[in-house]
């Protein structure tokens, strides 16, 4: 019996892996810093170590967007983030219109996963925007901030440091949401662990 379309080759599934633990690491590191000093333990992670654990991870961060943007280059796998579509902005209605609506009467998904396409309009359009826009911003800003003195004392009169974090935090936290709408979507197939599997094996399981 198939297993389905094999889409998700190791590297990717060894890069997405990564990327979400890291995530986790720094959203839960990030607040832990957002929120304690020096001399008040958080709940979550003391002071000391969630400047230890937030430094390391956005390092392997670093290292792992990398790995994606080369590998998304020489495998040709950045072909599923680009639209040639005459319709693209009909396109991202209709996929809004079938994620609010269409899905819940029981009417087939308008844009079937294929091997040549593997992503449905807003899913290409939403992880453009996070990883080729969200991420360079999110890792720039973080240099910057672990860095200081590469930042100009004052940005339209604001302090360059504040404008810099404001940034970073506003930035690492859009993205926060990305993943939780992005693990909701995961759960949309057959069966809510369906298309997880993917990340396991590498194969397209379902038909949603």
């Amino acid at each position: 019996m198939s297993k389905g379309l094999y889409l998700y080759p190791k590297w990717i599934r060894f890069w997405h892996i990564t990327n979400a633990v890291l995530f986790l690491i720094l959203i839960v590191t990030g607040i832990s810093l957002q929120f304690s000093g020096l001399d008040e333990p958080f709940v979550l992670v003391s002071f000391k170590s969630a400047v230890s654990w937030h430094n390391t991870a956005a390092f392997i961060l670093v290292l792992n967007y990398v790995l994606f943007i080369i590998g998304n280059q020489v495998t040709g796998n950045i072909k599923h983030y680009r639209s040639n579509s005459t319709t693209y902005i009909q396109d991202l209605i209709r996929q809004a219109n079938y994620y609010r609506r269409d899905m819940f009467r029981g009417e087939p998904h308008p844009f079937p996963v294929t091997e040549e396409s593997k992503f449905n309009p807003l899913q290409r359009f939403s992880y453009l925007l996070a990883m080729y826009a969200g991420m360079p911003l999110l890792i720039i800003s973080g240099i910057l901030l672990f860095y200081p003195g590469m930042l100009p004392r004052e940005i339209f009169g604001v302090s360059g440091l504040l404008i810099i974090d404001l940034v970073h935090d506003a930035t690492g936290f859009l993205l926060s949401i990305f993943m939780v709408i992005h693990i909701y979507t995961c759960t949309l197939g057959s069966k809510p662990t369906t298309l997880f599997k993917s990340m396991v094996d590498g194969y397209h399981h379902d038909d949603h």
